[in-house]
């Protein structure tokens, strides 16, 4: 009887050790291998192998391998191929330079189940003696030209969808700051796209799922554009609501009038309540386009929804209004985008927006959003014995006017606002950088109050710019929470695609975070569906009161 059961153990330990492995779990390993590689390895990194080709010699092999061992001996041999790396001393990190850890992580070098412990030796020795790049961080810094535009890559071959998958994957591994703080974990995602994305179809199935694993990056500068096709442009595919405007308790309601004329003749007008459209509530709506649209949080993601739900790909659509309680389903024409942007009616025209303007009391107005900077000086003469100015940060600003202004509202030069960027000679690891400064010393600054309009408009450079106002001290923030997405958007294009995501990381000289945060104002205020029918600007009628009464 106890020869049996050793026999059994025996057996049990075998068929343990040499388990088959999925074709996911390989392919993942696989990814983070080829990335850590793509970085790391000397050679590879160096630009001295097609790392795209290996990949594509070594796949078949690699769904060949049926066990850890044979999965671990593939991968072992193809690093042995590349050459010896050359040992070289510790790599020490500059006294001046101080890491930001909180992206890293290549301890699965040591504890992949799927490892030998000789291929996790070599992973780590190249971890030690990694390539060491004399390229600093920048818009077209080595690791953005080694992400190859793919433009020869077929979309319908498993094989190209395999290498795009990886190079976006480790692309924001290794060069996205705010990865740490993303809702899922980037191993995760990759484990439940990859079955889709190499399973996909067609180039349009493929899409989806790579847009898909774009959203998990919960970064309001993500987009993720599909070039139609010649066809799908000369039949202009799209049909656009004549209006847009904002989502306010499951409801959209019209904000602004694009397209006069289609808008009158539906009724259309600023509040008017819609609470469905193609049959489904915008709590549907809300639900189902999470997947697919990348927001730093749920303000900025009900901001980005608005424009999915107003494009259609057929020119009928149902809508259902709310009037007086009751509602009302119409059977709307939506059209080309031309069309559906054009006010023809004179009197029913968008007014056009001041740059500035003193308004009641002697307060001062400006829109950072229609302001140039060649406009500042009037503005600052015009404005500069008002008791108070509002800034309207609620849009994106029209040129670079941060630096004029917070001169003006500032006594003495102050930091605003300091980075992360990626240290590129450890990848995956970031650098805190000094960052920038606002103001001078300047006993002819601003003495009146200032006040900082925000709301989920308020994006990227509208942030840092706030952040730079706000350094004048006798400042305070009025509206609702900003669309928490600081720092510069990377944009890049590859064939039929384009898509961006944030480059680095931007927090207030006491590092405290501003991604997926924004703006935090000093008094909330939100629209509400009754103010925007009676025509009323509900945040900056909170700002006069603020500044009539402080309080």
């Amino acid at each position: 009887m106890q020869k049996i059961t050793l026999t059994l153990l025996l057996f049990l330990q075998i068929t343990i050790g040499h388990a088959k492995i999925s074709e996911t779990e390989k392919l993942t390993t696989t990814c983070k291998v080829w990335g850590f590689l793509k970085y790391y390895h000397p050679k590879v990194a160096g630009g001295e192998v097609n790392w795209d080709n290996q990949l594509l010699e070594k796949l078949p092999k690699i769904d060949k391998a049926q066990t850890k061992e044979e999965f671990s001996l593939i991968l072992e041999n193809w690093i042995d191929e590349l050459g010896p790396v050359k040992e070289v001393a510790p790599i020490a990190v500059p006294k001046e330079i101080e890491l930001f850890d909180k992206n890293f992580d290549l301890s699965w070098l040591n504890t992949s189940k799927l490892f030998s412990k000789k291929l996790s030796k070599k992973l780590k020795f190249i971890e030690e003696n990694r390539f060491q790049s004399d390229e600093e961080f920048g818009m077209d810094f080595d690791a953005l030209k080694k992400l190859k535009n793919y433009y020869d890559l077929d979309y319908t071959n498993k094989g190209s969808r395999t290498v795009m998958l990886f190079a976006y994957w480790n692309l924001i591994e290794y060069y996205f700051p705010y990865k740490y703080i993303m809702d899922q974990k980037w191993d995760l995602s990759l484990e439940q796209a990859l079955p889709l994305i190499i399973d996909a179809k067609t180039e349009r199935e493929f899409f989806k799922e790579m847009r898909k694993l774009s959203a998990k990056l919960n970064d309001s500068h993500v987009e993720f554009v599909i070039y139609p096709s010649s066809d799908e442009a000369k039949a202009d595919i799209f049909r656009y609501f004549p209006a847009t405007g904002k989502i306010i308790d499951e409801k959209f309601v019209v904000t602004e009038i694009l397209a006069d004329s289609l808008a009158e003749a539906d009724n259309i007008k600023p509040g008017t309540v819609i609470t469905k459209i193609k049959d489904k509530t915008l709590k549907e709506l809300i639900s189902e386009n999470r997947a697919v649209i990348s927001a730093s949080n749920e303000a900025s993601y009900l901001d980005k929804l608005v424009n999915r739900i107003l494009i259609s790909d057929t020119e009928n659509v149902s809508v259902e209004f709310l009037k007086e309680g009751k509602s009302e389903t119409k059977a709307m024409i939506w059209h080309d985008y031309h069309d559906s942007h054009r006010n023809e009616f004179k009197k029913g025209a968008i007014k056009k927006k001041e740059k500035f303007k003193l308004l009641d009391h002697n307060i001062g107005y400006v829109d950072i959003g229609v302001i140039k900077s060649r406009h500042i000086p009037d503005m600052i003469e015009a404005l500069k014995d008002t008791k108070a100015i509002v800034f309207d940060l609620r849009s994106y600003p029209n040129d670079d006017i941060w630096k004029p202004i917070s001169d003006f509202l500032n006594s003495q030069e102050k930091s605003f606002a300091i980075y992360t960027e990626p240290y590129v000679k450890y990848p995956g690891k970031y650098k805190w950088t000094e960052g920038v400064k606002a103001g001078f010393e300047n006993k002819d600054h601003y003495k009146g109050k200032v006040i900082l309009l925000v709301n989920e408009d308020t994006y990227s450079q509208s942030e840092w710019m706030a952040m730079s106002f706000k350094t004048s001290g006798n400042t305070t923030i009025i509206g609702s929470q900003s669309a928490g997405t600081d720092g510069n958007a990377i944009d890049i294009d590859f064939k039929k695609f384009h898509t961006r995501y944030t480059g680095i990381g931007v927090y207030y000289p006491d590092r405290r975070p501003t991604q997926r945060i924004g703006i935090v104002p000093d008094i909330e205020v939100k629209p509400t569906i009754k103010g925007i029918q009676e025509g009323r600007d509900e945040v900056l009628d909170r700002a006069l009161m603020f500044i009539e009464t402080g309080k």
